[in-house]
């Protein structure tokens, strides 16, 4: 329970990849971490790709980034969307600035790159949106978990145990 008492902004929209949203999820709550699934809107009800749906806790503007330890942000196609509200760039840039644990994986990116922080970062993301990543300044690398400092991101489903574990690992020493 070496995750006690962390608490962890889960972004959701609708078309998250499934496995990219509830593998972390579950891998941090069986080290007691706690996981608040926050979307546009409190309580509302997003189908993932492949239709395990997820219903939000908390809305975008309900939360204070402060009041928490790290931030993950699924791949699929919900990027795309999460990276249209100020909001969510303002957590993600919240995060960077206190040096709190920033997960990505997949088209996750794409936030990060709307959010402007991947200036001179080592990266890895989904081989669709290299250009993008590197168009953003950020070194793009094919491996299954780039760790630069608090960001750490990965490709696609195969690479989540890997990625899950990172992710703890680093949140459980800041």
């Amino acid at each position: 329970m070496r995750l006690q008492e962390k608490k962890i902004i889960q972004l959701v929209s609708k078309d998250f990849e499934d496995l990219e949203l509830w593998y972390p999820i579950l891998r941090l709550q069986e080290e007691g971490a706690t996981v608040h699934l926050v979307g546009e809107k409190a309580n509302e009800e997003y189908p993932g790709k492949y239709g395990v749906p997820a219903i939000s806790e908390y809305a975008f503007d309900d939360i204070n980034p402060a009041d928490y330890d790290g931030i993950l942000v699924p791949g699929g196609w919900s990027p795309d969307k999460l990276r249209r509200y100020d909001s969510v760039l303002h957590m993600v840039r919240h995060m960077d600035d206190q040096k709190k644990p920033i997960g990505e994986i997949c088209h996750a990116g794409w936030v990060l790159i709307s959010a402007g922080i991947l200036e001179g970062r080592q990266v890895t993301s989904t081989p669709g949106i290299k250009d993008d990543m590197i168009n953003a300044g950020a070194t793009w690398h094919d491996e299954a978990v780039v760790q630069d400092e608090h960001i750490v991101s990965a490709r696609r489903p195969p690479d989540l145990p890997p990625y899950a574990k990172a992710f703890a690992d680093l949140l459980a020493k800041s």
